[in-house]
């Protein structure tokens, strides 16, 4: 029986072995041909860790030398020299960022002599004719400039008025652009308060159409404030009607001194009330969320639609106005009567 059995148990592990067996490359073929390219994919999409220091190359032999060369050079200068050195880069970079910096140096020179107190009269007015001829023709490009719009402040405050008027005629077309730039303001301001009755107009003119836009403006209200002081009653109007409606700016000639008060401007020329106080609140809300609230045409703003205005338009000028935006307002004529208004209309709160 055991010889009988060997037999049997032996065929399955043949069969077995048969199947499994690696030795036999014929049976194998198919098998391995289609194993063979999903390893080679594999090991295709495998990709190593990234490392930073295998991606550094090292730099060729001439850049070594330049380093060093830079280093040894850098180690021999002084504290002076490299000081030096670091000054004449910075100037350099400047020659090719500004476009008259050459010429601001020289401006600046001449200013430091010009501006001094004890200087005679006759030599002042030498240095002031010879700035403002090298600055001819390149005025307002250079008045945005910190050093170049105080050379010109100077100019303009002790230059004889002939040379003022030249120089209010360059600046005349760009004085919208001037008006809102940080250095350039206060140029612009020095001219109104020496400009004559004549050219005080003009400016006031030019800003037909854009003294809202400029209320709005950090640095353009402080402009427009000016003018409104220095202006005669008409010229305050003028300003004035800009802020109330868009129709009243078709109709500007019509509005005479006497109806100084919006209502009596609104019932002479049958305009609606109620547009006219939608328009003054589009113009009113954006100035105080800025809190431009120190000027005197804003509070002649503020007073008119307070005056006008129903109890809950008026709640929400008063809910903003309540607070420290109130405080920078009662020194004015207007502001004190805007604080009445916000006291009788105001809630307890």
């Amino acid at each position: 029986m055991a010889a009988k059995n060997r037999p049997e148990t032996n065929k399955p592990v043949k069969r077995i072995f048969a199947k499994t067996e690696p030795s036999n490359p014929a049976s194998k073929k198919p098998k391995l041909a289609g194993s063979k390219p999903s390893e080679v994919s594999q090991s295709k999409d495998f990709k190593k860790p990234f490392n930073p220091d295998k991606r550094k190359q090292k730099p060729f032999k001439s850049e070594l030398q330049k380093t060093d060369g830079n280093k040894e050079k850098n180690q021999s200068l002084t504290k002076r020299e490299l000081r030096l050195r670091a000054k004449e880069l910075a100037e350099a970079r400047k020659k090719k960022r500004k476009r008259h910096y050459d010429l601001e140096l020289e401006l600046a020179s001449l200013w430091e002599k010009m501006r001094q107190r004890n200087i005679a009269k006759e030599t002042r007015s030498k240095l002031i004719s010879e700035a403002l001829q090298k600055m001819k023709g390149k005025i307002p490009e250079i008045a945005g400039s910190h050093v170049s719009s105080r050379v010109l402040q100077t100019c303009v405050k002790y230059c004889s008025q002939a040379e003022r008027d030249a120089v209010f005629e360059e600046l005349q077309p760009h004085f919208l652009s001037l008006a809102d730039n940080t250095y350039a303001v206060h140029l612009v301001k020095k001219m109104i308060d020496n400009a004559s009755k004549k050219q005080l107009a003009g400016f006031i003119s030019a800003l037909h159409g854009n003294v809202a836009s400029l209320l709005r403006h950090m640095v353009g209200s402080v402009v427009v404030e000016h003018a409104y002081q220095l202006g005669n009653a008409t010229q305050k109007q003028e300003l004035l009607v800009e802020l109330y409606s868009t129709e009243l700016q078709l109709f500007k000639d019509l509005v005479s001194i006497k109806e100084s008060r919006l209502v009596d401007v609104i019932s002479k020329l049958g305009l609606q009330k109620a547009s006219v106080l939608r328009h003054m609140a589009s113009v009113i809300q954006p100035i105080l969320e800025k809190g431009i609230i120190d000027h005197s045409i804003i509070h002649r703003v503020l007073m008119e639609y307070l005056s006008m205005a129903d109890k809950s338009s008026a709640a929400d000028i008063i809910q903003q106005l309540s607070g420290p935006l109130l405080v920078r307002m009662i020194h004015t004529r207007d502001g004190s009567k805007i604080g009445m208004l916000c006291v009788k209309h105001g809630s307890a709160k």
